[in-house]
């Protein structure tokens, strides 16, 4: 009987520890995080389509290590970043708002001179996605 209490009592708490990880937010609900990979996934589509346009590949790197850290700082771990940078679902979230973002200013993004047109716009601007990208 004793023992039979103690794996009830085991179950228990490896179920609540369990709920108090899964309770953490999830990072594509997390504003600074979310709304900074869109900049990022905006300035290297506009740079791969656009070929007057390149990527700032050390301003790159060192933005995402920054996101990186600070999402480690919030309390996710390297395998809790990862899966949302690499899941399928996000990306194909992710595209949607930026093809959402791309509208909203007017272009189409499935035009390489509209995310041209877009891309000079954010770096004579010097928005975050134009602080990514540099003219050629």
């Amino acid at each position: 009987m004793r023992m039979k209490t103690f794996a009830t009592s085991l179950i228990l708490a490896v179920s609540v520890a369990a709920g108090s990880v899964s309770a953490k937010t999830p990072l594509r609900e997390v504003r600074e995080i979310d709304d900074n990979m869109l900049w990022v996934a905006l300035a290297i589509e506009i740079s791969d389509k656009c070929g007057q346009i390149s990527p700032r590949m050390i301003k790159g790197y060192a933005f995402l290590a920054s996101l990186k850290l600070k999402a480690q700082n919030m309390g996710y771990t390297s395998d809790e970043i990862e899966a949302y940078v690499e899941s399928k679902a996000e990306k194909q979230r992710m595209r949607q708002r930026g093809e959402s973002y791309v509208k909203a200013r007017g272009f189409d993004p499935k035009k390489k001179e509209d995310l041209c047109r877009l891309g000079r716009q954010e770096i004579d601007k010097g928005s975050r996605i134009g602080a990514l990208l540099k003219a050629k």
